[in-house]
């Protein structure tokens, strides 16, 4: 059964969801305050997380911080800021994916299989380690490395790395990128991309390897050659 944190203020619509994903099967724990979530993300393990933004107690963007810094658990934020500023940013501090109120419950399910889709697929023997040059991607681990260096990625950041290796060659745009690692139709132009490509090359600056994913007439990312 899968285990979904459900870290939201509002009383109604966190018994909402939660009846919602009991009648699909998951185990839904409720929390109702930042502080509670983060007693419950010490004390338990869970495959994905719903994070509200406006919580009492620890702020719905320190909570991400501190889950980022220990662990890669899926988290989707449902939060009323609709400004695209706002998305960036969470995106930027490692949030999976946002979802704007208000949003109806099949759409919020829809993404959440996206999540777990990524997270509990098994690769099939043979092909659980991906390399190029200096990277070292395992798939079955999900695990990162860069001249032997371990490096803490989403699973977003894992995604577009795994597409990137696999087809070195290729020139990617950003709605393919979009549309393979998010499995979503590509509706609009935005920063997405940008900052998950972004945060992959400040994340291996450090081992020297950033230099290593390339922007194509602004159109596209590949690897160099």
């Amino acid at each position: 059964m899968t285990k979904i944190l459900l870290i939201e203020d509002d009383a109604t619509i966190n018994a909402l969801i939660q009846e919602f994903l009991q009648d699909k099967g998951c185990c839904c724990t409720q929390a109702f305050s930042g502080t509670e979530g983060r007693l419950l993300v010490d004390m338990e393990e869970f495959e994905l997380i719903l994070l509200d933004l406006m919580i009492p107690g620890m702020s719905g963007q320190d909570l991400l911080e501190y889950i980022r810094s220990s662990s890669q658990t899926p988290v989707i934020v449902l939060s009323a800021r609709t400004a695209l500023e706002d998305k960036v940013e969470l995106l930027g501090m490692g949030a999976d994916d946002y979802l704007t109120k208000p949003f109806e419950l099949e759409e919020l399910w829809a993404r959440i299989q996206v999540q777990l889709r990524r997270t509990q697929g098994t690769p099939p023997l043979g092909q659980s380690v991906l390399k190029y040059r200096d990277w070292t991607l395992n798939l079955q681990e999900r695990s990162f490395a860069a001249k032997g260096v371990p490096i803490e990625l989403t699973s977003h950041e894992m995604g577009i790395l795994k597409l990137l290796i696999k087809y070195p060659k290729k020139v990617f745009t950003k709605q393919e990128i979009f549309e393979a690692v998010w499995q979503q139709d590509y509706f609009v132009e935005d920063k997405t991309i940008h900052v998950h490509i972004s945060n992959i090359r400040a994340k291996l600056k450090k081992t020297g390897t950033d230099q290593y994913i390339q922007t194509v007439w602004g159109i596209g990312f590949k690897l160099c050659e």
